[in-house]
Order: C-alpha cells, then structure tokens, then sequence
C-alpha cells in the first residue's frame, strides 16, 4: 500500500473529532448508492420497455420492405427468386396493402387490409396461424352453403368492434371496384372469419386484417402486381447489411425501408426519454457529490495541521492533492457497490416476481418489463465514480495550497 492510500484510508476509517462530518460522510455514501441503484432499475426498465415493444411491433410488422418507387411492384415474382437466398433472410414474400371496410348485418368499421403469401409469410404474433388462411378459401364451405368463402383473420379489438366471433361471416367493401353504365361500383367480397389474434397494441389489434394474397388480389383487381415485398431476418439487427445486399442485387430501381426507419419517430422518442431519465436521475449521484465536496472542505480545515506537519516531513503538494482525491474516490466507490448492488437484487427482483402491477386499460403490459445489460450498468457506474472525481478536485486543490508554517503557528 503506498503512502499516499494509507493515509487516504486512515482519514476515512479514523472516527472524526467532529460527528457532523462523519455524518456528511454517510450521506454521501447513501445519496450515491440510492442515485446509482435508481439509475440501475430505470434504464433497465425503460430499456424492457423498449425490447417489448420492439418485439411486438417486430411481430406485425416485416423487417425489410421493397416497393416500387411509382405505381404497384408488377415483378415481384422474379425478385423473391433473386432475393431468397441471400445470407441473413428467413422469410420472403408479396403483400398487398390498402384501406378497406368491413361490414356485417349491424356494424361497419375501417381497417388497414393486408394479403399475405399465406404459405411464404411468417407471423411473429404469438398464437396466430396465418396458415388457416390458404385453407380458409378451399375448406370453409359449412355444410348446406351454396358457395366457399376465403377466410380472413381480424385484430381482437376489430373483432369487437365488428360484433364477430369464429364462422362468422363479414363483408370487405373496397373503393377499388369497377366502372359500369351507372358510374362507379366499389368491390364488395365476403368472408369468413376463421381466426383473431391479439399482439397487445391497439393500434394493430384494433385495425389490422389479414386475407390470403390470391383473395386480396381478386377482390382489388390486381392479378399480376402488389404492393410490395416484405423480408424477416434471422438477426433484424443486420438490416442494413442485408439490405445492402438486396439493392446489390435488384439494382436501385426500387425503394427498400427498414424498421428503423418505418419507426423511427417512435424509437427516437423512447431514446430520447432514456437520456432524458439517465440525466435528471444523474442529479441525485450529483447532489451526493456534492456533499462529498463539503465534507472533504471541512475536512482539510479540520486536518490543516495534520497536512502541515505531512508536508513538513516531505510530502509533496500532488502526495496532498492525490490524498484527498483518493479519499473522495473511496466514498463515491463505496456509494456505486452499494447502489450497484441494490440495483441488480431489485430488478431480478422484478424480473423473477414481477411483484409491480400496471393497469392493463392503461398501458399494453401489466408488468414492469425489465432488461438489465451490463454496459448499462458499467456506464452508470463510470459516471458516477467521475461525477465523484470531479467533485474532489477543489477540496483537493484546497489541501495541496496549505502553507505549512501558517498552519503550525495557528493551528
């Protein structure tokens, strides 16, 4: 142990003359560890939050999306080819997507439709078979009826809203119909609901629809185009080197969008509450710091001497200096282990018993989602340890400037 740390420790373990300092001390300590285990369980909370989101927008919506820069993709058949084997694609397939409106005997409500490649398509929703769809058109004739109806597969809250529950029949109204002598006849199809499915957000629960492509392309009279082609990856994290990939393949003629930039108001936003929350949560470790910075003023004041007669018997001015920095330092790493270890038993704590309970009218999840990463943790930790750093330098430049002979003949 050197010098200038055995002295550091000595200050900090030796009972002070004076308790008030003692007691600065301590809650110092304290305002560190409830700052840090506070910015533990916050940022990892908010970043659950934003997995569970991001998992439950992934589940609905694709990772990649080719359209055409003008007009409906009339290729798509030929592109799927070039493009499925690509390294990092799990699935690859054509949709049609448009507005529409569903109607039954009593009710009417406007949806968001989507024709799926019942057969190539990949749902991410849990509990939800877009297979039945390819079967919904051959094998949903009930017994008696006169024709087959195609299926179709509506958000829970769309369901709802409609009145309709499983072999229940609706009808698609869309504005894409046909000129006849008597002007403009919309298209009007029905189906059978063969399925509902639930992700947990209103936004898709409460509008989306999903039918089989072939149904979706007769009813809107697009028998050779779609809307475009939609592309899940193994690791969605790869987008853009995937993405790279495919306009290396298909050329530039085409429009490719990814997630993040389908969402990007969306997670620049939850970011931005992230840093947000990390600085105003980041006062509580400074308020600590600086009731470090007051106890190690009073501190040199009360030591004057003890730093006179060091100096006296030769230690130099940074010896001082790193002194008291070091002694700062000890209290800050003190508070970090502590809030550190608070905040890591408090959110497997949240994690194991999810024992914090949200109103589900309120908000899509009932829980606290909670995901803890480390470089999380180490970067809270890394701030708060120079936060205290910082903190130490006046007092330790105040200790360092104490004259000697001027603190021997008054002290």
């Amino acid at each position: 142990m050197s010098f200038v740390t055995f002295v550091a420790g000595r200050y900090l373990r030796t009972r002070q003359k004076r308790a008030f300092i003692s007691l600065i001390t301590g809650l110092s300590i304290a305002g560190v560890a409830v700052g840090v285990m506070a910015l533990i369980v916050v940022i990892a909370v908010m970043a659950g939050f934003e997995t569970d989101l991001k998992s439950r927008i992934m589940g609905i919506r694709p990772h990649l999306i080719i359209t055409a820069r003008t007009g409906d993709l009339t290729d798509y058949d030929q592109m799927i080819d070039k493009i499925a084997p690509i390294a990092g694609i799990e699935t690859v397939s054509a949709y049609i997507a448009t507005q529409v409106v569903l109607r039954t005997t009593t009710r009417s409500a406007g949806a968001l439709l989507r024709g799926i490649d019942a057969e190539k398509a990949k749902s991410g929703i849990k509990g939800l078979d877009v297979s039945r769809l390819s079967a919904g058109s051959a094998a949903n004739e009930r017994p008696g009826a006169a024709v087959r109806l195609p299926g179709i597969i509506l958000g829970k809250e769309l369901a709802a809203n409609l009145g309709v529950i499983r072999e229940d029949t609706v009808y698609m109204i869309s504005p894409r119909g046909m000129l006849s002598p008597i002007g403009h006849i919309p298209a009007m199809v029905r189906f059978e609901v063969v399925d509902r499915f639930e992700s947990g957000m209103y936004e898709f629960d409460g509008a989306l629809a999903f039918v089989n492509l072939i149904e979706a392309q007769k009813m809107l009279r697009m028998p050779a185009s779609v809307s475009g082609i939609e592309i899940r990856l193994a690791d969605m994290d790869q987008v853009k080197t995937v993405a790279k990939a495919i306009e290396d393949t298909i050329g530039s003629g085409y429009r490719l969008e990814n997630w993040k930039e389908i969402n990007r108001s969306l997670f620049s936003a939850l970011r931005l509450e992230k840093t947000v929350m990390f600085i105003i949560l980041a006062l509580i470790v400074l308020v600590a710091a600086f009731n470090i910075a007051g106890s190690l003023v009073m501190m040199v004041m009360e030591k004057r001497k003890d730093i006179a007669i060091l100096k006296a018997m030769g230690a130099t001015v940074k010896s001082i200096r790193q002194i008291f920095v070091i002694k700062g330092l000890m209290i800050g790493l003190v508070g970090t282990l502590l809030g550190s270890s608070a905040g890591l038993v408090l959110c497997t704590l949240l994690e194991r018993y999810a024992f914090i309970h949200l109103p589900a009218d309120v908000y899509y999840i009932n829980t606290l989602p909670v995901n803890l990463k480390p470089v999380d943790v180490l970067l809270i930790a890394v701030s708060a340890l120079l936060i205290c750093f910082a903190a130490t330098l006046y007092p330790a430049r105040q200790a360092a400037g104490v004259d000697p002979v001027e603190a021997i003949r008054h002290g």
